[in-house]
């Protein structure tokens, strides 16, 4: 097997990581593994939303809706997703929450990938 290819599934593997399928926490010697981005296979069940509002991010980030409906708030504006390929993207500095207004699958993918715990704590 070459040790910089990994197959996989994400709906899956995003049960080991809390979705996160790629970023600086993964093992240094998994094709997984990047200082440079982290991408998130996330599922939501209808009503799911995020406990708190994540404050002073310092990543820049891009989500895309690839099913459902999914709602994201900032500071000035609340944004909703509706139709596959629908996407926000937000720069670093930028808070931010989320709702899943219908169960709903997203992509997401943040640069770069920072130390400091678990992605999304």
């Amino acid at each position: 097997m070459n040790d910089t290819v990994y197959v996989g599934n994400a709906g899956e593997d995003a049960t080991l990581d809390r979705g996160w399928l790629l970023g600086h926490f993964k093992d240094a010697g998994d094709p997984r593994h990047s200082d440079a981005v982290e991408i998130k296979w996330g599922v939501h069940p209808r009503g799911d939303e995020r406990a708190s509002w994540v404050r002073g991010e310092v990543r820049t980030a891009l989500l895309v809706l690839i099913s459902g409906r999914f709602r994201v708030e900032l500071p000035d504006r609340s944004v909703l997703l509706e139709r596959q390929g629908d996407y926000v993207v937000w720069g670093r500095g930028t808070d931010h929450s989320w709702f899943a207004e219908e169960e709903s699958v997203v992509l997401t993918v943040r640069w770069p990938s920072v130390p400091g715990g678990m992605p999304g704590r």
